[in-house]
């Protein structure tokens, strides 16, 4: 049941120099003008399909049930791939079918509809744009109280992306940075459960050519310019630096490994 006033919430890739926003929010405004519109996040690296999903899972369920999430990262607009419209834990998700809903099916089963609906797909469409032609229509379509279903044709299974789980054993941990933040800090796929043992024994966290001894509570409990590690917002080890860019500082960049290793006594 979607709220009174309706909420969309816009991820995308487009960044704010052109007129694509713009574009999405004329179109949603012009069918459903009491809409309340939130921007996530415009600022993706470019086609970072996957940084769209990381965004996404963390930020989605913290709105009311009912809101609708237009998320736009999309290098294969204009092919094969469909456009589509999710529906899990009582929230809406609408965009192309590239993976970008990925990391929402950790939470719960989902679903999912091609978009169809003679509406949006008998007018005349953009190769190039989909977020304002097929997108941004149906998610005003969804905000005006029209039952996803009726948006087109199910889909039993939508394209996923998957992070390689962290590996655990009795020597350590071995993960990876999977997102880095616009601070420069290293997101890291290790969840704190899995640091559990760090409280037990001594540890070092490898992570490019820096050692790290303990994981803190605060940027603050080390000195300015000092590498440090705790646990993040997303319940994740992060790697940081106190008022600097890890990632610039260490020279360490998406996709690279972090390896707690404990120390036999």
């Amino acid at each position: 049941m979607l709220r009174h006033t309706p909420i969309i919430t816009l991820t995308t890739d487009f960044g704010y120099r052109d007129y694509y926003v713009s574009a999405m929010k004329a179109v949603i405004l012009s069918k459903c003008p009491e809409v309340r519109l939130v921007d996530v996040s415009h600022d993706i690296l470019p086609q970072d399909i996957m940084a769209g999903a990381w965004i996404l899972r963390n930020s989605a369920f913290l709105y009311p049930k009912g809101t609708i999430h237009l998320a736009v990262v999309d290098p294969g607009v204009g092919t094969k791939r469909k456009p589509i419209a999710v529906e899990t834990k009582g929230h809406y998700f609408v965009g192309p079918d590239n993976g970008i809903f990925s990391l929402l099916s950790s939470y719960t089963e989902l679903n999912a509809f091609e978009i169809l609906h003679d509406d949006i797909m008998k007018q005349t469409i953009s190769s190039t744009f989909h977020g304002r032609d097929i997108f941004a229509p149906a998610a005003a379509m969804l905000a005006n109280g029209m039952p996803i279903h009726e948006l087109g044709k199910p889909v039993e299974e939508i394209n996923s992306y998957r992070w390689a789980s962290p590996i655990s054993d009795d020597e350590g941990i071995q993960g990876w940075v999977v997102h880095i933040d616009t601070y420069g800090n290293l997101i890291t796929n290790i969840p704190k459960e899995l640091l559990e043992k760090c409280k037990s024994q001594p540890f070092k966290i490898y992570v490019g050519t820096t050692i790290i001894n303990s994981i803190v509570s605060t940027f603050s409990d080390v000195t300015d310019g000092e590498t440090v590690a705790l646990i993040g917002s997303a319940g994740t080890l992060e790697i940081c630096v106190n008022k600097g860019s890890a990632s610039e500082m260490l020279s360490v960049y998406k996709g690279a490994p972090v390896s707690v290793v404990f120390q036999k006594a």
